[in-house]
């Protein structure tokens, strides 16, 4: 078998294919996990913890130079100058987007757990007596009928 046949019959395969979906809708869940993170949850935090806002927490590790121009408490604004700075508030934000999804990966594989489990068995309807059943209880019936 040769190396392209051999990479063909691997990659039509139905686990790579799934895989290759699961990525594709991964990235876009992503999207939704990011957006309930920085626009639901995290004004949450917010107010719980007075106003604090994660996104611009870091600690400047490089000299501000004379030709900055911008706001040097801002997190964003040290970047596009290129200031070494360490940002922990989006560290933390990331922590909290992968904590989140995988809580609802969990759930999502949980339910398909239980969607594959298979519905127990209906009780059985018991089987037919035998014929020496039968014909015991016709013997018992015919004693019980003599005086």
């Amino acid at each position: 078998m040769s190396m392209l046949e051999e990479f063909k019959s691997f990659a039509i395969k139905g686990n790579v294919m799934d895989l290759a979906v699961g990525v594709i809708i991964g990235g876009a869940f992503s999207g939704i996990v990011n957006s309930v993170v920085k626009d639901l949850i995290m004004p949450i935090v917010g107010v719980v913890t007075g106003g604090l806002d994660f996104s611009n927490k870091f600690v400047r590790l490089g000299e501000i130079p004379a030709t900055f121009k911008g706001n040097p408490d801002s997190y964003k604004d040290l970047q596009a100058a290129g200031i070494a700075a360490l940002g922990y508030g989006s560290f933390i934000t990331v922590v909290i987007n992968f904590i989140i999804l995988a809580f609802i990966i969990f759930l999502m594989v949980k339910f398909i757990n239980k969607l594959r489990e298979p519905a127990p068995a209906a009780a059985a309807a018991p089987a037919a007596p035998t014929e020496d059943v039968l014909l015991l209880r016709e013997i018992r019936d015919s004693l019980k009928s003599r005086p």
